[in-house]
């Protein structure tokens, strides 16, 4: 009897956590192998820009709206080159008339978290900022809860646990190897800036999440790389023409600024692969482990002082990763009232036709067009 009632008590718990359906070989997949990958590929592009960055502060170079200005030029240069080429509905003239005002806010968001994040180092520590970051999370998943349905299940929120324990382990680190970047002239400015740019990130990728999903990524990028020049063009112009004016070129600060746009570019392109297999929410998880990389960097060369808290953190943010994409989130396919009269069959064919609608470049389309892009 007490068998049969810890069975019935461990089914009640994988029906709660969304594990009724699967067993071990479910789980582990070459689906979830490849998703894994991808968000390491991402980290590590993001670990490149810190790398860039580091060696530019180092050369008293602090142009952070340049940097920014670089990318989305090149995003302009591509993709708002593709769809201003592109006929009908999809041309960026169509796009513009019935859809300017959202990518504008799309833009201002992308714009000003990457400024406001940057700035916030000025004020408060490289601890306060790793924390305060993860505040990105639980911001998406509500804004995704909100506007896009997404319903998680209970082993989601304990994947999101698991990974934020081990963004804690990295931070413990970080002080075990005396590692206290940044300044602390005023900390609670500094910390609502990090605040404030976890919201605006969230912001930024909801509205990426949607627009990939249900448009397109070329479309995404290209009106990213549109408004993001413009708006990073004009703070350009207002806020750092003294400190561009003031470096002095040669062949090193030129490929530092190279490899920064470069790696920016490449993770623009192929991150809204990454979320179209996935989620902006997973995408962020995986992202976690960037810091770790930049470390792992900085060991060789900045001289950082190792810690063995720093593989027990990458270790624990991958667990948490897995465990997040393991069990897949429902999304509603449609607003519109099902059909109940309809039979089975033709209702599996309609949610067919709404997926293959929906999906206008298929994962594997688009990651062609980002090589090729790249």
């Amino acid at each position: 009897m007490e068998g049969r009632a810890q069975e019935r008590l461990w089914g009640k718990w994988k029906v709660v956590c969304g594990l009724h359906n699967y067993n071990i070989r479910d789980v582990f997949t070459w689906q979830l192998l490849k998703t894994v990958a991808m968000g390491q590929v991402l980290s590590l592009l993001i670990c490149g820009t810190a790398v860039s960055c580091q060696y530019l502060a180092e050369a008293k170079v602090e142009t952070p709206m340049l940097q920014s200005f670089l990318n989305y030029a090149l995003l302009l240069l591509v993709y708002t080159t593709i769809l201003i080429t592109r006929k009908g509905e999809r041309n960026i003239v169509q796009i513009l008339k019935t859809k300017w005002w959202k990518y504008l806010v799309m833009g201002v968001a992308d714009v000003e978290a990457n400024y406001v994040v940057v700035r916030a180092y000025q004020f408060t520590t490289l601890t306060s900022i790793q924390l305060l970051d993860c505040f990105v999370i639980p911001v998406l998943m509500l804004l995704s809860w909100m506007f896009l349905k997404t319903r998680y299940r209970l082993v989601h929120f304990v994947a999101v646990a698991v990974c934020l324990l081990g963004v804690g382990t990295m931070v413990g680190a970080d002080i075990v190897a005396g590692r206290e970047q940044g300044s602390s002239s005023d900390v609670l400015l500094g910390d609502g800036l990090v605040l404030l740019s976890a919201v605006l990130y969230a912001v930024s990728n909801m509205c990426q999440e949607y627009t990939v999903k249900n448009l397109s990524r070329v479309e995404f990028l290209g009106m990213m790389g549109l408004f993001g020049t413009i708006i990073s063009g004009i703070q350009l112009a207002v806020l750092e023409i003294p400190a561009v004016s003031a470096i002095k070129w040669n062949l090193h600060i030129s490929m530092l600024f190279a490899v920064y746009a470069l790696c920016m570019y490449a993770l623009y392109s192929f991150m809204p692969v990454v979320v179209k297999l996935t989620s902006a929410t997973a995408v962020n998880l995986s992202l976690l482990t960037a810091d770790l990389f930049s470390l792992f960097c900085g060991l060789f060369l900045f001289h950082y002082k190792f810690s063995a808290l720093y593989i027990v953190s990458f270790v624990i943010i991958t667990v948490g990763f897995i465990m997040f994409n393991a069990v897949p989130t429902y999304t509603p396919l449609t607003d519109e009232p099902a059909d109940h009269s309809a039979d089975p069959a033709s209702r599996s064919a309609s949610a067919a036709t709404h997926l293959l609608t929906a999906d206008r470049e298929s994962p594997g389309t688009e990651a062609v067009i980002a090589v090729a892009a790249l």
